[in-house]
């Protein structure tokens, strides 16, 4: 997940925040038959585990629990899920922007499927990329301004109901 995040206002892209994008179109079975693609050279192992917060997702089926580490500084924003090869089913990564503004993801260096939930201040999802394609560098648009993007297991969305309009409660919607 070593991507640009590109707001609006800026053509190029800022180096200072990496993201992740690819939005799947094709199901999850087609996505068991393409070949595997080789790890990049700039995985490190052992990458540490950034500092661990709560996070509530208000859907339809209920709320809906996870334990997420917070993507909070330029250099956390910037290596991201990079090189990790699983997300905990209840666990992901949030990225904190401080301030809203339209934010494209992109999968560089991530090597496993992640649904991308883009959050607007008010806590309320405008938009879902679900199932990203691993190492896929076609970005995927926030669909408005975005103060955060949660990042989950790819397919964990669909597993759990999770749809735009969903209400995160986390402590950076409180501002």
């Amino acid at each position: 997940m070593n991507p640009f995040l590109r707001a609006a206002s800026r053509p190029a892209p800022l180096l200072a925040a990496a993201f992740v994008a690819a939005l799947a179109v094709a199901p999850a079975a087609s996505a068991r038959s393409r070949p595997p693609i080789p790890a990049p050279s700039r995985c490190a192992v052992g990458q540490p585990t950034l500092r661990l917060e709560p996070l509530d997702i208000v859907t339809a089926r209920g709320v809906q629990h996870f334990r997420v580490e917070m993507a909070d500084t330029d250099d956390s924003r910037e290596t991201g899920l990079m090189c990790r090869t699983s997300v905990p089913a209840n666990g992901g990564m949030l990225f904190d922007f401080g301030t809203p503004q339209p934010v494209s993801f992109w999968m560089k260096n991530t090597l496993v499927p992640l649904d991308m939930l883009f959050i607007g201040a008010d806590g309320r999802i405008i938009n879902i990329a679900r199932n990203t394609r691993p190492l896929d560098e076609t970005p995927a648009p926030s669909g408005g301004p975005a103060l955060a993007v949660l990042e989950l297991r790819g397919g964990r969305a669909a597993e759990l109901g999770i749809a735009p309009g969903d209400l995160v409660r986390q402590r950076i919607f409180r501002r």
